[in-house]
């Protein structure tokens, strides 16, 4: 019998018009809490600077606010961008968060910065030098997390011998290369990036090398989920994505905007060749068009674990779209 298809959620604290980044912080909980109702695996934070629209930049923080007020659903980063960070520091951080929510806590390590060039030279002034060494700061973090790392100099004595497993994340096969030989857990964002999804997970299933973390490949992808009762309500719903990926290939990171109808417009922006690789892996529809498109990408790709970004500009209709795309996987695993 073939595994269950594992499915999580990957948030970025999108603000929408109108609200707060307090409330869109609270929206993130509430997104959790009713994922950890409907049996989703996890939920991630994505690492982002210097947005008006985007709250996820302090990742350890917000992991820490929704593990205290969760109690069954893993909570990790998607991912901490490492060249901003110490891996003596992200150890630290994510060994604390290890002793206080055991069991429970994941992290996700990128190379990409998360902004733009002038901030990420501002988070860490050697920034192009750590994304060059990515591979080599993640060893360091699984040296700060070994028990034999006790007698080293340098140590970070509240991560040693917890269990936080690592994952590596990536939009190009670069990452693929690095996950395989490392024999971890590789997680793709195909959600803004489809182009090499296919290759990236070839390389990585053939590469693979067994490790003590991982003993044969497991791949996760990021995809757009937009479900309703209706095709026509969901494509309204997703008319709010739409123009916020038009703003990030024109500059304009305004807060969300309120969804409107699907106008012909609109359909003519999406036939963009950057919107549609861009939002390739969008699945959005009523449950039944989005079961069926979720079904023809397990089967193309294979992978392990879906993990979903449902970008929308009311709380609610996300909120019900985690429901009915919940309901959608436990179809899918009943008759696998």
């Amino acid at each position: 019998m073939k595994p269950n298809i594992a499915y999580s959620i990957l948030e970025l604290a999108i603000v929408s018009q109108g609200e707060t980044i307090q409330k869109t912080l609270h929206n993130s909980l509430a997104l959790a809490k009713e994922a950890e109702a409907h049996h989703y695996k996890r939920i991630w934070f994505a690492e982002h600077h210097n947005s008006d629209n985007i709250g996820s930049s302090a990742t350890s923080l917000l992991i820490g606010y929704v593990a205290e007020n969760t109690t069954t659903i893993r909570v990790g980063s998607g991912g901490v961008m490492l060249p901003n960070h110490s891996p003596l520091i992200v150890a630290e951080q994510f060994g604390t968060l290890a002793h206080l929510y055991p069991g429970r806590i994941d992290l996700g390590l990128g190379r990409a910065p998360g902004t733009d060039q002038a901030t990420a030279r501002a988070i860490r002034s050697d920034f192009m030098e750590a994304a060059h060494s990515f591979p080599q700061e993640i060893e360091k973090i699984q040296k700060y997390f070994s028990n034999e790392n006790k007698a080293a100099k340098v140590r970070a004595p509240i991560a040693e011998g917890t269990d936080v497993p690592l994952y590596v994340l990536g939009s190009t096969t670069d990452s693929s290369h690095i996950a395989a030989q490392k024999g971890l857990p590789y997680a793709f964002a195909s959600h803004f990036a489809s182009t090499h999804l296919h290759n990236a997970l070839r390389i990585y299933e053939q590469e693979f090398q067994p490790s003590e973390f991982l003993n044969k490949p497991y791949t996760i992808a990021g995809v757009n989920v937009l479900v309703a009762d209706t095709d026509e309500e969901a494509q309204k719903l997703f008319t709010s994505l739409i123009r916020m990926f038009v703003g990030v290939l024109t500059g304009s990171r305004d807060p969300l905007h309120p969804p409107t109808e699907m106008s012909e417009e609109l359909k003519q922006v999406l036939k963009h060749p950057m919107l549609q690789q861009m939002l390739r892996y969008s699945f959005v529809g009523s449950k039944q068009t989005v079961k069926t498109q979720i079904q023809e990408f397990l089967e193309e790709t294979g992978v392990d674990e879906l993990i979903t970004v449902s970008t929308m500009y009311d709380i609610n209709d996300r909120l019900k779209s985690t429901r009915l795309f919940a309901e959608i996987m436990l179809e899918i695993n009943e008759n696998r």
